[in-house]
C-alpha cells in the first residue's frame, strides 16, 4: 500500500522481467518492488532485483504484529521476530537492511495470527490506515532526500495510536 501511494506521488516507469517475481518500478533513481511471491519466499525477490541493479541500500516495509496498529518505527538489521518474509530476505542479503515496520497489533489468541494478518479493517480504522501509509511513502520521500535514516526515523516514527487500533478477526 505504501508502494501503491508512492506510485501514486510520482511518475514512474514499469519494469518487466519475470525472474525478478514481482512487480518492479522506477521513480528517478529509485526501485520499488512489490514481490509477487509467497510471503515465506519474498526475499528471492528482493534478492534477485538487488543483484541484478547492484543495489546498496536495501529499505523493506512491512506490516509488524509487535506494533500496535498505526504505529511506525524504524529499524536497521536485526532479528526478523518470527515474520516469514524477512526470514527469507535475511537469509539471502544478510540483515543489514532498513526496516519501516508498519504496525497491525495482535489478535487476542496466539492461533488466530493468519486470518488476523489477512483480514480486512473496520471503516473507522481506515482513517488511521491512510494516515499510517502516508507517513509512511513521506518517510521513504525522506530517505531518497537524505542519508541519515536516523533522521527521518525521529521526524517520521509514530508511537502513540489511538485506542480504537485493535484490528478485528476477518
Amino acid at each position: 500500500m505504501v508502494i501503491d501511494e508512492l506510485l501514486r506521488r510520482h511518475s514512474h516507469d514499469t519494469i518487466k522481467k519475470a525472474a525478478f517475481q514481482g512487480e518492479l518500478f522506477k521513480i528517478k533513481e529509485h526501485y520499488l518492488l512489490k514481490p509477487t511471491t509467497f510471503m515465506n519466499l519474498s526475499g528471492q525477490a528482493v534478492a534477485a532485483v538487488k543483484k541484478f541493479y547492484k543495489i546498496d541500500d536495501v529499505v523493506v516495509i512491512h506490516d509488524d504484529l509487535d506494533l500496535p496498529f498505526g504505529a511506525i518505527r524504524f529499524k536497521m538489521g536485526g532479528g526478523h521476530g518470527g515474520h516469514n518474509g524477512l526470514k527469507s530476505t535475511d537469509s539471502l542479503i544478510s540483515k543489514e537492511y532498513l526496516r519501516i515496520r508498519m504496525g497491525i497489533g495482535r489478535p487476542e489468541h496466539k492461533g488466530e495470527v493468519s486470518s488476523f494478518v489477512l483480514g480486512r479493517y473496520e471503516a473507522e480504522q481506515l482513517e488511521l490506515l491512510e494516515k499510517q501509509i502516508a507517513q509512511a511513502a513521506d518517510a521513504v520521500e525522506a530517505l531518497w532526500r537524505t542519508d541519515s535514516w536516523e533522521d527521518v526515523a525521529s521526524k517520521h516514527s509514530v508511537k502513540k495510536v489511538p485506542n480504537k487500533a485493535k484490528r478485528p478477526i476477518a
